[in-house]
């Protein structure tokens, strides 16, 4: 049966309802969330907030194929103006990457994080998923110097902001040797 389409005020209570139930902490409550995103889903197709919320219900109970077309969805331009707004773009950036990495699609991945990273250079969440698909990828070096880097700016230890500059210096080129040449 279709079910017309909400109104807005209706859209937030039934959203808001669903988030809060895939938040706690059994089982049972994040399948009920699903089962409502996914209705909610069905009424609002080009929803992408209910798409996004649709894609982390899935991915919370472990269902990351199920997740792959709600995000895509959440991250469509369809030029209507209700598109995702940042944190909500950048948690359904990570969550596409990360879930495309769990599926196997680690080109993809690597190409959506890479991009992902252009986009929120200061994300270190995002550097993180795209050094790990690097990896998965076989770009080992590209992994390690991001992941380099990203140490050597985040870290509180201070052992590792003592040698900040150094750690920066030789992740540029892993296999650099002083004085050779």
């Amino acid at each position: 049966m279709n079910h017309p389409e909400p109104s807005p005020e209706e859209r937030d209570r039934l959203l808001g309802e669903a988030v809060a139930l895939r938040s706690r902490p059994d089982e049972t409550a994040k399948e009920e969330a699903r089962v409502r995103l996914v209705a909610l889903a069905d009424r609002l197709p080009a929803d992408a907030e209910v798409a996004y919320q649709t894609a982390w219900a899935h991915d919370v109970l472990g269902r990351e194929a199920e997740a792959v077309p709600y995000y895509e969805r959440a991250l469509a331009d369809t030029g209507t103006g209700t598109g995702l707004g940042e944190e909500d773009r950048r948690g359904a950036l990570l969550g596409l990457g990360s879930t495309y990495r769990t599926l196997g699609r680690h080109e993809d991945a690597a190409a959506l994080l890479g991009a992902a990273v252009e986009e929120f250079p200061e994300d270190g969440a995002l550097r993180a998923f795209l050094a790990m698909a690097l990896y998965n990828t076989g770009r080992h070096h590209a992994a390690t110097r991001l992941l380099l880097t990203l140490l050597a700016a985040t870290s509180e230890d201070p052992s590792v902001r003592a040698y900040r500059a150094a750690i920066e210096h030789y992740a540029q080129d892993l296999d650099a040797i002083e004085g050779a040449g």
